[in-house]
């Protein structure tokens, strides 16, 4: 290990004990949502601000974040063992040091549907997620995923257990939404013509992902 590899591990280790310090003491977790939409402050981010606004009403010791991967430079070779096309640009390592932060209980992924599957911003986040699994730093962390579709039925939830199956591998505790629509996910419509808050629906199962998320991170957090 070379002195600047060394000097960023030991800031990022210190980083994340003074995290989980603050965390213990004040007994707060974090929410952390991921949108990964290419376009910025659309349909896929408004959905996720409204499900971790329902996040946080679940309890006063949740804290929620929200992050956009549209923009970023993020690329998907490194899970290959290929250099980044960004070199040291790429911003997976701070994203990665977001992701496994002891006070994060809980990560909501929303994702739009292209021909009923994720985005590329979903897939590459996901790929690149290879370099925490060999320590499994997702493990225990409670995870839901957001879909949003063009149609009522234009294949979110063929998008939601295609995520579902890559985040179980990394040991997470996959949830749905919560009662009354129980059931993969959020699952949100984008086309209706009087724009996203008629998706009554759609928008209800958002609100209730983020409340099962919440909800079952507590859990979790006060069990350890």
């Amino acid at each position: 290990m070379d002195r600047r590899t060394f000097v960023a591990a030991s800031l990022a280790a210190g980083t994340s004990v003074s995290v989980a310090a603050q965390a213990a003491s004040s007994g707060s977790i974090t929410i952390l949502g991921i949108c990964c939409s290419p376009r910025k402050g659309k349909t896929t981010f408004e959905s996720m601000q409204i499900c971790l606004a329902e996040a946080a009403k679940v309890d006063a010791r949740i804290k929620t974040e929200l992050i956009e991967m549209a923009g970023m430079k993020i690329d998907g070779a490194p899970a290959a063992g290929l250099p980044s096309v960004f070199g040291e640009e790429d911003e997976f390592p701070r994203l990665q040091e977001k992701l496994i932060r002891p006070d994060v209980a809980g990560i909501i992924l929303g994702t739009p549907t292209y021909f009923g599957n994720m985005s590329y911003l979903a897939t590459i986040l996901i790929d690149r997620c290879i370099a925490v699994r060999s320590s499994f730093g997702l493990a225990g962390k409670v995870a839901g995923v957001l879909a949003v579709g063009g149609a009522r039925n234009g294949g979110q939830e063929l998008v939601i257990a295609s995520v579902q199956a890559a985040l179980m591998a990394q040991e997470m505790i996959v949830v749905g939404d919560s009662r009354p629509t129980g059931h993969r996910g959020a699952t949100v419509w984008s086309g209706m013509k009087e724009g996203l808050m008629a998706d009554e629906w759609g928008l209800s199962t958002a609100k209730n992902l983020g409340k099962r998320v919440a909800q079952v991170a507590l859990q979790v957090s006060a069990a350890r």
